[in-house]
């Protein structure tokens, strides 16, 4: 299955994938228009070769939004795309495809305001990159815990696999969207803790690669050996700066340390190829972010 963030042509993209052999394809939204062929607010779409029996986008909790002090307004800046796919050996899985809101400030002012002064004018930018940012981080984390919430409540009600994918717009190791690995609960009784969290908490499907990669070499190899953990590629590159910020997040039965797992996470890549080293005939209509590849093979 492939999710696809920024879609704008919606039919062509459909067409296209289905010429693949992604013949199940789904939107929970459509981007605006605004002259005929120019569009914005694009949306997030899924294509998968196996069934897709149940789409829906999600809906986040009102009350809970409330309660974390949101106002009554609050919607995901895209709407998040919720699609259930038959999968091989595993039956139904929720698949979800996000896109966080982005870094870019929420307030825009004036950068060439002639009635204020050079000082005065980037004092106002200052303060509108200051404030801004913060509202973009209030918003994006904001958008991943009501998600989160949500799929909790869908895989208690359901028992269904998960798997959340898409540009997450932040790294998950920073606080912001560090909840979405949720790994310790305080208070909780520590056996019965350990035992419910594998069940309704997701994992980097990264750490699951490097993971499966470390059991496999324990079990080929006679000799104890030491290898070096193998390194993350970036997906997103501005200016000098490197970060991973697109992400395939895994419930645990694609996890090989849970006793009921069906899958191992085999192989991870990052295709990047577009951004390392571009051509113009073949990368001008390219994405600016490396697209994360996983291959999922059934556990012996």
């Amino acid at each position: 299955m492939i999710g696809f963030q920024e879609v704008f042509s919606i039919d062509s993209l459909k067409e296209l994938v289905g010429e693949q052999g992604y013949n199940d394809f789904a939107v929970v939204d459509t981007p605006e228009v605004i002259d005929d062929f120019i569009y914005k607010r694009p949306v997030v779409a899924i294509a998968s070769k196996y069934p897709i029996v149940e789409v829906a986008a999600v809906e986040h909790d009102s009350e809970l939004a409330n309660a974390l002090g949101l106002n009554s307004e609050f919607t995901f800046s895209r709407k998040v795309l919720r699609a259930t796919i038959t999968l091989p050996h595993i039956g139904n899985t929720d698949c979800y495809v996000v896109h966080f809101k982005s870094k870019r400030p929420m307030i825009n002012v004036d950068e060439h305001n002639k009635e204020l002064t050079p000082e005065q004018n980037i004092i106002e930018i200052l303060k509108a990159n200051v404030a801004g940012g913060w509202g973009s981080t209030i918003q994006r984390g904001s958008e991943a815990t009501l998600l989160m919430i949500q799929m909790i409540t869908r895989r208690e009600a359901t028992q269904q696999p998960m798997l959340l994918m898409g540009d997450f717009n932040n790294e998950l190791a920073d606080g912001v969207l560090s909840h979405l690995l949720t790994s310790t609960l305080r208070f909780a009784p520590a056996f019965d803790a350990k035992t419910y969290l594998a069940k309704y908490c997701l994992n980097d499907s990264w750490d699951l690669f490097v993971k499966s990669q470390l059991i496999n070499d324990e079990v080929s190899n006679s000799e104890v050996t030491t290898k070096a953990t193998p390194l993350r590629a970036p997906t997103h590159y501005y200016g000098a700066s490197s970060s991973v910020l697109d992400y395939i997040l895994l419930s645990c039965e694609f996890d090989t340390s849970c006793d009921d797992s069906f899958f191992e996470v085999s192989d991870y890549s990052t295709y990047n190829r577009h951004l390392i080293n571009p051509e113009f005939e073949r990368d001008d209509l390219s994405t600016d972010h490396g697209i994360v590849l996983v291959t999922l093979k059934l556990r012996a």
